[in-house]
């Protein structure tokens, strides 16, 4: 199983999206609340508490 790139959360097979940049790297995504945060406003997933990353930062 994989990993939400901003959120940090378990993506269920079957489930998810998948970005490929153009040099080959993958990025999984669980929703496209998380996509959009990281391609398109390019947050930073520590300073958001709905993210499993800012809580391990605690």
């Amino acid at each position: 199983m994989a990993n939400c790139e901003f959120c940090g959360r378990n993506i269920e097979k079957g489930t998810g999206k998948i970005f490929v940049y153009k040099t080959g790297k993958m990025v999984n995504f669980c929703s496209s609340k998380c996509e959009k945060n990281t391609l398109k406003l390019h947050r930073n997933p520590k300073k958001f508490k709905w993210t499993l990353k800012s809580k391990k930062k605690k």
